[in-house]
């Protein structure tokens, strides 16, 4: 059993992923609760942020009729950092064949930057490597060569920051097995091999923040946060039309809209009067003009870092739409006509399980959540497989092996 725990600003999203009889991976619990205890996707309420979490998985044990121990959980924030590194090494391998050695040292030397005391490395994702001048090689092992290269993808996030979230899930009585970045997850499941390769956009938007990541021949390439999400468009209904913010939500929910026509027109909102007054009716059309220009300004300083990026290749995949956010009608026009890219809102690819209970953009990080944590497993398992297995060699063959990769 996997699961992932998306703690975002305004809402918490608990998925419970199983494997069946046959190996596969299926959704078998979902589970949401309001949250309240983040604010731009940094905890500033500890005992809020617990209670909210222990609801969402509560909710989805009741779903899948499980008990919950450990989780995989995202982290996001405008703390999120992402920088492009390069480490080169010597290769010493016999007649220069390159081993699991020589690629762990140029990692180690790619990952070796200054990074400040209250900054930790969140991800570490090889880009590509080069040997002997040879680029765009994805898989370096056994390889003959004398030079080897790395591009890496080093994502680093605040110390307190990661700790506070981790002492969330540990106060709530779970465990947290390890943190993913929020986009990363996303992106995991709702972005195509296809999409990767050719180099897209993923766009996440959430209650707080806008998380992007730009993914370029195959790899994580640029990792950006902007500190505006959907809590700024119930912000600005809220003050310009004076109403509460619970109704601006619902208003922005229902009837929100940021393309001309994408509503369809119909009648006017009727929001209820406070301390006994009549209904307040607001035509369709205003809610509209306050909803575009917040979404508008979010995506032109998202389009003002692409335009700064210096990519191999122009992003033959588009820009991809993801998170609460992206369900508002009319967000995919719009990021279209700025963005001047094809746009497409993306869902959770179907995993099996609970399909219709996931597949929207509201869950991807959730859903890639346990995506990843199941391949984190998987190669941890194989990883004290491979250590046990040498363990339990007898001398000679530990020896015999020893002699294969350093004569033969």
């Amino acid at each position: 059993m996997v699961v992932g725990l998306d703690i975002g600003t305004t809402k918490v999203c608990a998925v419970i992923g199983e494997k069946n009889d046959n190996g596969t991976l299926e959704i078998t619990g979902v589970g949401t609760s309001p949250s309240t205890g983040l604010r731009k996707g940094v905890v500033v309420n500890i005992e809020a942020t617990l209670q909210a979490a222990a609801s969402a998985i509560e909710a989805a044990e009741m779903m899948s009729g499980r008990e919950v121990y450990n989780v995989w959980t995202g982290i996001g924030g405008s703390h999120i950092d992402g920088i492009n590194s390069r480490g080169v090494v010597a290769v010493t391998g016999k007649n220069r064949e390159i081993t699991d050695e020589d690629v762990l040292r140029v990692l180690e030397a790619a990952r070796a930057v200054v990074i400040p005391m209250d900054r930790q490395v969140l991800e570490l994702i090889p880009q590509s490597y080069i040997v002997d001048d040879q680029k765009g090689i994805r898989n370096p092992l056994n390889m003959i060569g004398v030079r080897l290269e790395a591009e890496i993808h080093i994502i680093t996030c605040s110390v307190t920051s990661a700790q506070n979230l981790i002492k969330c899930v540990n106060r709530a009585g779970f465990h947290a097995q390890g943190l993913v970045l929020q986009s990363l997850a996303a992106g995991r499941a709702v972005l195509t091999e296809e999409e990767k390769e050719l180099g897209v956009a993923l766009v996440d938007m959430g209650g707080g923040t806008t998380d992007l990541l730009v993914y370029s021949e195959g790899a994580p390439y640029s990792t950006t946060t902007i500190p505006a999400g959907g809590t700024q468009v119930t912000s600005d209904i809220s003050i310009i039309k004076n109403i509460s913010a619970d109704t601006a939500e619902k208003i922005k929910l229902e009837a929100g809209s940021c393309w001309e026509g994408a509503c369809g027109g119909g009648e006017d909102i009727l929001v209820p009067g406070v301390g006994g007054r009549p209904p307040l009716s607001i035509p369709r059309g205003q809610i509209e003009e306050i909803i575009r220009p917040r979404l508008e300004e979010i995506f032109c300083m998202l389009r003002g870092t692409l335009d700064k990026l210096v990519l191999s290749r122009p992003l033959g995949g588009g820009v991809v739409l993801t998170g609460g956010g992206s369900q508002l009608l009319g967000a995919a026009e719009l990021a279209s006509e700025i963005f001047r890219l094809p746009v497409r809102v993306g869902a959770p690819l179907p995993v099996g399980g609970l399909v219709e209970e996931y597949q929207s953009p509201a869950f991807a990080t959730a859903v890639g959540l346990v995506l990843e944590g199941c391949d984190r497993e998987l190669q941890s398992g194989m990883e004290r497989s491979g250590k046990a297995r040498e363990r339990g060699m007898p001398l000679f063959g530990r020896l015999t092996e020893w002699l294969k990769r350093e004569f033969f």
